[in-house]
C-alpha cells in the first residue's frame, strides 16, 4: 500500500474535530505525513485563510488530500475551490466521500465541525482508500471542469 499525505484545516468551529482527526490518522500505517494547517484554538478566525494554507498545499502536490472542517463545512469548501488545481466535495456521509473520489477524482473533502467524531474518521477514510474510476464519462466531465477552470485562472 503506497502511503500518503494528507492535510488538515479549520476555522474555529471546525478547531476540536481537526485536532481529534489528525490524533487518529497521524499514526496510521497508510499515512506518511500529517500537515496540520491551523487553526490552533478555537478562537473566532476566518475560514478563507486556513482553506487558502490547504489549498496551497493540496495545489502544489505536497499533500495528496486535503480535509477542510468549518461550522457548515460548505464556506471553507467554496473557498477551496476557488484555487487552482483544488477540487473539494462538501460530504455528509462516507457514501458521498466514495463517489466523489470514486467519480469526481476530488482532492479535498469538507464537512461539518458539528460532525460526529466517528462519521467524520469513517468518511477521511473512504475518501483517501477510494481510487478514482478512471471512467472515460467520468474522465470526460473532468476535463469538462478543468477547461472551465482553465478559462477563468488563465
Amino acid at each position: 500500500m503506497e502511503k500518503i499525505r494528507i492535510g488538515f484545516a479549520a476555522d474555529h468551529r471546525g478547531f476540536k474535530l481537526k485536532e481529534a482527526l489528525i490524533n487518529e490518522f497521524k499514526h496510521r500505517d497508510n499515512i506518511l505525513e500529517v500537515v496540520d494547517c491551523g487553526t490552533d484554538n478555537e478562537n473566532s478566525c476566518d475560514y478563507p485563510d486556513y482553506a487558502k494554507k490547504l489549498g496551497d498545499i493540496v495545489s502544489n502536490k505536497i499533500v495528496d488530500f486535503g480535509v477542510a472542517i468549518c461550522g457548515s463545512g460548505i464556506g471553507i469548501s467554496i473557498a477551496l475551490n476557488k484555487i487552482k488545481g483544488v477540487y473539494c466535495a462538501k460530504c455528509n456521509s462516507a457514501l458521498e466521500a466514495r463517489y466523489t473520489r470514486l467519480d469526481n477524482d476530488t482532492n479535498c473533502i469538507s464537512f461539518s465541525g458539528d460532525t460526529a467524531l466517528k462519521d467524520a474518521i469513517l468518511m477521511v477514510e473512504t475518501f483517501i482508500n477510494t481510487d478514482f474510476s478512471k471512467d472515460e464519462r467520468h474522465q470526460r466531465r473532468i476535463e469538462k471542469i478543468k477547461k472551465i477552470e482553465s478559462d477563468y485562472h488563465d
